[in-house]
């Protein structure tokens, strides 16, 4: 994005009464900021949600000033920004319709065809949360997963923190800008962060770290990675806001289970018994339901039989090896084949070594 286009659209967010999904409205209908701010009244006032209020805002012209702060600010100091229909933009954070129009962060993060998780829980971390955290990261670092957390107090740091000691790239979502960090005795950790991975955050550098801007930022943190999982959590708390975005952006959520009587697992207990998260006891559980796994699973196969699969076979494979477990009704229906015969095909299949069976009547590929 030219220094222009950036300009324009920092003017255009700092116009009163258009948030996000406004400004992707009035995006959509003019491409690019810059038009939006110099189109005639008549020609927004069509545009559904646009009122009498909006249009005299958008001819605020205080709104160049502010625009132009931010800009040297982000030109002195280096901040990279991510606009939402730009290919650096988090991918999955694209389809939540409140996304963030525009992203600040410094560092080194790379997002392309990774694997992004969330980890996120109390501040009052335990030695239970600790050493599970511990374990369920060592685990993954073949993987090579991205760690987001909100850089508190409790489970964000130590996530930070055991994703630098394995080499996993980790990224900060801040609730306020750049210029600052809280809490400010987490500073010692920001430049090992910076250098695989760093901070993001969609608030300005006049932003300080307000508590309803902690909400906002979860957002963040729930849409754009994979999964989210709960470490630890009381009965409320603002890790659950996020398990709870997750679920509505139609993420994965994982909970680690807990002793009833114990106050930090009442939250994921709940999350669990409310089936708003899946039972988070190993790595291998994530892995799992992610279906992480097919890769390995398809070099297991090639590896290890070089298995000649019929044409109906190899149909059957490659569908359970997109989606996972499936029912044997459902695999005949998608993969065009009547009941009498796909019970033969499984067989053979299972024979072979290539599938195999689950209570229920569901079938999976190795």
């Amino acid at each position: 994005m030219s220094d222009q286009d950036l300009f324009y659209l920092l003017a255009l967010l700092k116009v009163d009464g258009v948030g996000d999904i406004m400004a992707k409205k009035l995006l959509s209908h003019f491409g690019n900021a810059e038009s939006i701010l110099k189109a005639k009244a008549n020609q927004i006032a069509g545009i559904d949600g646009v009122g009498s209020v909006l249009l005299k805002n958008l001819k605020d012209k205080t709104i160049f000033e502010k625009a132009n702060k931010e800009l040297e600010f982000i030109k002195s100091d280096g901040i990279k920004t991510s606009f939402f229909q730009e290919e650096d933009y988090p991918d999955r954070l694209k389809h939540c319709i409140d996304a963030p129009v525009l992203i600040f962060s410094t560092g080194n993060i790379d997002l392309q065809n990774r694997k992004i998780i969330s980890i996120v829980g109390t501040r009052q971390i335990t030695s239970y949360g600790t050493e599970f955290c511990k374990k369920l990261i060592e685990d993954l670092v073949p993987l090579d997963p991205v760690i987001v957390s909100g850089f508190a107090y409790g489970v964000d740091i130590v996530a930070h923190q055991l994703a630098m000691e394995n080499n996993l790239q980790t990224i900060g979502v801040l609730a306020h800008g750049l210029n600052q960090i809280y809490p400010r005795t987490h500073k010692k950790y920001m430049a090992k962060m910076e250098v695989n991975g760093g901070f993001m955050t969609e608030f300005w550098s006049s932003s300080n770290p307000d508590k309803e801007k902690f909400v906002r930022r979860n957002r963040i943190v729930a849409g754009m990675s994979e999964a989210t999982i709960v470490i630890e959590s009381a009965d409320k708390g603002g890790s659950l806001i996020t398990a709870n975005l997750a679920n509505d952006y139609n993420r994965d959520v994982f909970a680690v289970p807990g002793r009833v009587t114990d106050k930090y697992s009442q939250g994921c207990n709940n999350l669990i018994k409310t089936q708003k998260a899946n039972v988070l006891t190993s790595a291998a559980d994530l892995v799992y339901i992610l279906n992480w796994d097919v890769e390995n699973r398809v070099k297991t196969v090639q590896k290890q039989l070089f298995v000649e699969l019929e044409s109906d076979e190899q149909k059957i494979y490659d569908y359970l090896l997109k989606n996972g477990k499936q029912l044997l009704d459902i695999i005949a229906l998608e993969c065009d084949f009547p009941i009498f015969r796909i019970s033969g095909i499984l067989l053979n299949m299972e024979l072979k070594g290539v599938i195999r069976p689950l209570p229920g009547k569901l079938f999976e590929a190795i």
